[in-house]
This record gives structure tokens, C-alpha cells and sequence, in this order.
């Protein structure tokens, strides 16, 4: 059993493919251990192994192939079962549980609430602990950028961030791809003067210098320092030359900038 001030939540981070994080999450009053997406079986049955551990659940973020092509060996290796959002179904491994926005799903005595967060696809989802405080976003959010708008629209995107955004601001943020040394390259070019965003260039580059992940942020450094988070924002409307404008054209903007960066 923990002790009060052990973490309820293991998170390890596991560097899949050329620039994919998948996350084991293992709750330490059960021992009931979940992966976050599957971008490959290798490197995830290795974290797993080295532990000791074994595998309850995958839990899919979005349909994109670098997020499950291994699913089918990990369930096959480990018996574990599968979740992901009932609006994709069609497009996911088969699933043992579909899960719509609000629901809850348990890990042992850790429980995450399930996100809506389409946008970089229709019926991508995020998975939210409340306990510890830590919120799974794949190709949602990432740190200093978002995900490029596929399926769905700028405005939905939009209000995907802003639903995030609303978490507790201590909140860490668990992110799909090592994207953020270019994302930063891109917030310098609009908001040159932000000292919350050459503070995050100070610790991105000390972090990448030495070869590791950039991985968590929290939702309070993405509120300060990333561009696509703060399109309502006085000084980056201003930046981008649309001051006063509604917060879904202003990151519109943003995201066209990026898209073309």
C-alpha cells in the first residue's frame, strides 16, 4: 500500500518510433498498470518487462497509426484490453471499452475522466486524473503547440484547447510527440518579447542539449508561453496583428502560421 506521501500514480515515459511518446501508468494501491496509446509493441513490452510488470489496459487517444500499430501485440503478449472513444470506434482496434466525453475510467483506485478534444481528428480524446493532477493529451497539446487541424476545424480545435486550458493550472501535461524544440523555433517568431516563453527556451534547450524529453509541461507554462493557448490574449492578438478579434479567428491564425511555418 502507498504511503501517504508515495504517488498514486506511476507515469514512465516511453520513447517510441522516431518522435512518439507512449506512457505507462501504474496505480500503486492495485498494481493495475494501462499504456497510453501504442505507437509500437518493442519499446513498451521492454519498459514493461523491466519492471516486472504487466498490462491491464491500452488506452487509445486517436486512430493515427503512429498511436496503435501496437496495439495487436501488446493485447496478444499481455491480455490486455483495449479502450478508446466510442465516436471512433469504426476507426480503432476493437474495443472492450467505448468511452464518450465525461466518463470515467478506472485504473485500479486511480480513475481519469475522458476529454473530447477533436480537432487534429474527429473523436480524439484525452484522459484527465484529477489525482494527481496530470492530463494525457497525445496530438492534442503539446508544449508550445497543438496538433495540426486534420478533420476537424479551427474552432473546434479551439474549443479542444480551451477545455484544457481550464484545468488546474499545476496540472502536467503528458503530450504524444517530441515536437517541442520546433514548436519553440515557431512561438519565437510570434511572441518575441514573452519572458514566460524565454524562460521555456532556457529549460527546452538544457533538456534537448542532454538528449531528453521535454515531456511534462503543465498547464501553466502552456498558458504563459504557448501561442496556440493564447489566442484570447491581448498581447498575441496584438503580435499577430488581430487585436480585439474573437479568440477562435485569432488562433486560426496562429494555426495557418504554423501550418506554414
Amino acid at each position: 500500500m502507498p504511503t501517504d506521501n508515495a504517488p498514486t500514480l506511476e507515469i514512465v515515459t516511453v520513447p517510441c518510433r522516431t518522435d512518439n511518446y507512449a506512457y505507462l501508468l501504474r496505480d500503486a494501491a492495485s498494481g493495475k498498470t494501462a499504456v497510453i496509446d501504442a505507437p509500437e509493441a518493442a519499446p513498451i513490452t521492454a519498459a514493461l518487462e523491466a519492471r516486472g510488470w504487466g498490462l491491464d489496459w491500452v488506452w487509445i487517444t486517436h486512430h493515427h497509426a503512429d498511436h496503435v500499430d501496437g496495439v495487436a501485440a501488446l493485447k496478444s503478449r499481455f491480455g490486455a484490453k483495449v479502450a478508446g472513444a466510442k465516436a471512433d470506434a469504426g476507426r480503432l482496434p476493437a474495443l472492450d471499452a467505448a468511452l464518450d466525453e465525461g466518463e470515467e475510467i478506472a485504473l485500479g483506485d486511480s480513475v481519469a475522466r475522458v476529454i473530447d478534444v477533436s480537432g487534429h481528428t474527429v473523436g480524439h480524446i484525452a484522459f484527465h486524473f484529477a489525482k494527481p493532477g496530470a492530463v494525457f493529451t497525445a496530438d492534442s497539446l503539446f508544449r508550445l503547440g497543438c496538433g495540426r487541424v486534420f478533420e476537424g476545424t479551427h474552432a473546434m480545435m479551439w474549443a479542444s484547447l480551451c477545455k484544457l486550458a481550464a484545468l488546474p493550472p499545476e496540472t502536467t501535461v503528458w503530450f504524444g510527440h517530441e515536437y517541442t524544440e520546433a514548436n519553440l523555433m515557431f512561438a519565437e517568431t510570434i511572441e518575441t518579447g514573452n519572458p514566460a516563453l524565454a524562460e521555456e527556451a532556457r529549460a527546452i534547450r538544457a533538456l534537448r542539449a542532454d538528449d531528453l524529453p521535454t515531456t511534462p509541461t503543465t498547464i501553466a507554462r502552456e498558458l504563459a508561453a504557448n501561442p496556440f493557448l493564447r489566442a484570447g490574449e491581448p498581447d498575441l492578438q496584438l503580435a499577430v496583428g488581430l487585436p480585439g478579434a474573437d479568440a477562435a479567428a485569432v488562433f486560426g491564425e496562429v494555426r495557418r502560421r504554423k501550418d506554414a511555418f
